[in-house]
């Protein structure tokens, strides 16, 4: 069954696991960290769960006042013991972490203010071993690929850019510039003045073209997401949402402009979040108003939405065929999700639904995927089901034939005997 870790917005780290029965979904809450006595300044702006070599499952947390730390956690995640602990004193008021994530290396964080930073938590020492570079600031989103050897961010001005990871942290400690740049200053007007990637970057998009007007086009990333994992470092595909409500596909291999733009997915604010689904070509979007949508990445035609949302989701996760989301009404929802027609095009014949919601007080801000559920244990089981349903509907349609040539011989017996009875007259 599914399961996820969610923060809030006064710090509270919570463990949510769903079961079903004959009744419906029931979902199961573990606090593992209260929060509140601090208010706001402990709020979870970024949250990522991960598993050791020996399946044991490690929690990363970010917090609004800089401070970040790793829990490990009980094997039926009941309970969390602090690994490691340390805050980011470049991250100033006003700023908020944009990015975080874990492999074998450490713990790599990001801040708005382009605060990039990787943490080796080890539990002998107080202070874990860290190096840090610098990017561009007014960033609005990180992120590390499945491989770690690439990361990208995006922001407001900040056009898409890809980054090696080893080489941007090689360039900062040697005192190279290329890391180093900002979006401010003298560093920003040497990168209008050319266009030659820094040291480390790997690829850059290019904006848009003027409008009708001839007036250049404001850059308003908000968003954005590795579509689908890659060997070859340099050659990506990503998602990105503004904050006009369009949604733009990127091939690094092809251009630096979109190979894709579709325009006015995001109804109401822009894009708040772009996460790939377990289907193939879905992704699930949605805006700052109260929709959130699964999209058909093969023509960019939203296949369904999910009703009943009553605020904007704050985040997504999805878990094997679900998904779960968390809004700022203060609910979770679990969702059902199903794959776009097998033929681009064609009528979509079943939508996801609501399948549960649960009221947790507080306005979720991060909500991720427990990594200790096996997605496909449930498919099994969809599968299953779907199997017996299909059995049924035979058995009734079987009973519907046999109830039918019942009712024709009944019918067919009547007539005989009124042609008898004709004839005897």
């Amino acid at each position: 069954m599914p399961a996820f870790f969610t923060g809030d917005e006064l710090g509270a780290i919570k463990h949510v696991r769903y079961a079903k029965d004959a009744e419906g979904w029931k979902p199961t809450t573990t606090t593992l960290f209260a929060g509140g006595s601090e208010g706001k300044g402990k709020a979870v702006q970024k949250l990522v769960a991960f598993t050791q070599v020996d399946s044991q499952c490690l929690l990363a947390t970010a917090h609004a006042d800089g401070s970040a730390a790793v829990f490990a956690l009980s094997e039926e995640s009941t309970s969390a013991e602090t690994v490691s602990e340390w805050k980011e004193t470049r991250l100033k008021e006003g700023q908020r972490y944009v990015g975080l994530a874990a492999t074998s290396n450490g713990i790599y964080s990001c801040t708005s203010n382009g605060a990039l930073r990787v943490t080796k938590p080890n539990s002998e020492d107080t202070t874990p071993a860290f190096q840090t570079a610098v990017l561009p600031m007014r960033l609005t989103e990180w992120r590390l690929s499945e491989n770690a050897e690439t990361f990208a961010y995006a922001g407001e001005e900040v056009e898409l850019s890809l980054w090696d990871t080893e080489r941007a942290f090689a360039d900062s400690s040697s005192g190279g510039e290329g890391a180093a740049a900002t979006s401010t200053g003298e560093g920003a007007k040497k990168r209008k003045r050319s266009e030659q990637l820094l040291p480390g970057e790997l690829w850059r998009a290019k904006n848009l073209a003027n409008d009708e007007l001839n007036l250049r086009q404001p850059v308003r990333n908000t968003a954005f997401t590795y579509l689908q994992p890659s060997v070859n470092p340099s050659n990506q595909h990503l998602l990105v949402g503004t904050q006009f409500g369009d949604v733009r596909r990127y091939d690094t291999r092809v251009a630096r402009k979109p190979v894709s733009n579709w325009k006015g997915i995001g109804k109401t604010g822009g894009i708040g979040v772009v996460e790939v689904g377990l289907h193939e070509h879905e992704v699930f979007v949605s805006d700052r108003g109260c929709n959130l949508f699964a999209l058909d990445l093969r023509n960019g035609k939203i296949s369904y939405g999910y009703k009943g949302l009553a605020g904007a989701v704050t985040s997504i996760a999805s878990s094997g065929p679900y998904l779960a989301s968390g809004s700022q009404d203060r609910f979770l929802r679990l969702h059902s999700t199903f794959a776009p027609p097998t033929v681009e095009g064609q009528h979509q014949e079943h939508k996801g639904d609501v399948l549960d919601k649960l009221y947790i007080k507080v306005i979720p801000t991060c909500i991720v995927n427990d990594p200790t559920y096996t997605a496909s244990d449930d498919v099994v089981k969809d599968g299953e089901d779907a199997e017996e349903e299909e059995k049924d509907d035979d058995a009734v349609w079987e009973g519907m034939e046999e109830a039918d040539s019942d009712a024709e011989e009944g019918a067919s017996t009547r007539n005989k005997k009124r042609k008898t009875k004709s004839i005897a007259k």
